[in-house]
């Protein structure tokens, strides 16, 4: 079994998101990135809050995979640029918000407006939805090819969060498998 790095979005995710949920179930071999600024996100405190939820968990297991949600997906895709040779078993990247999109929080994550998707150092794999508001489909399958990840479009789940209703997603876990299985 792999260590788990959990990189939620803005204000972390609630008890009822999936990542929440899978961090339950994973007990210790999950670690939350816990940054200073969940609410007004400063990209480098949370790129800092993945290198040390990375360090705690590569103690415990050689095989970690980072499990982003929304805004996560950049700090993780950050911090995997700035740490290439950091032996990272995958990256799951889930509903990436589009920074040039209508709906990005542009005043609370304005560190994050610059960011840029390049070729990620491990195998990934990008999910997106057909109706989320912060991320057309096509911009998803865009960063996923610029981060050369696998892209798959999970249907019509709004922003793959508490509020899509998936509970624990079976369906991501299958997803999240498939990636470690590479």
């Amino acid at each position: 079994m792999a260590a788990y790095v959990i990189v939620p979005g803005i204000d972390g995710s609630d008890g009822q998101h999936w990542q929440t949920l899978w961090e339950r179930h994973w007990g210790t071999s999950a670690v939350r990135i816990s940054p200073s600024s969940w609410s007004a996100p400063d990209l480098d405190d949370w790129v800092d809050a993945v290198q040390e939820a990375y360090d705690h968990a590569f103690r415990q297991d050689s095989s970690v995979v980072l499990v982003a949600h929304s805004l996560g997906c950049w700090a993780a895709s950050t911090w995997l640029h700035k740490n290439p040779s950091s032996p990272t078993g995958g990256a799951f990247l889930v509903a990436p918000p589009d920074p040039h999109g209508p709906a990005f929080p542009r005043r609370a994550a304005a560190t994050f407006t610059e960011v840029s998707a390049r070729p990620l150092p491990c195998p990934a794999l990008v999910v997106g939805s057909a109706d989320d508001p912060y991320c057309t489909p096509e911009a998803a399958a865009g960063f996923a090819a610029r981060w050369e990840a696998r892209w798959h479009l999970a249907g019509a789940c709004g922003h793959i969060n508490s509020a899509s209703g998936l509970g624990t997603w079976p369906h991501g876990r299958e997803l999240l498998d498939s990636l470690s299985r590479q």
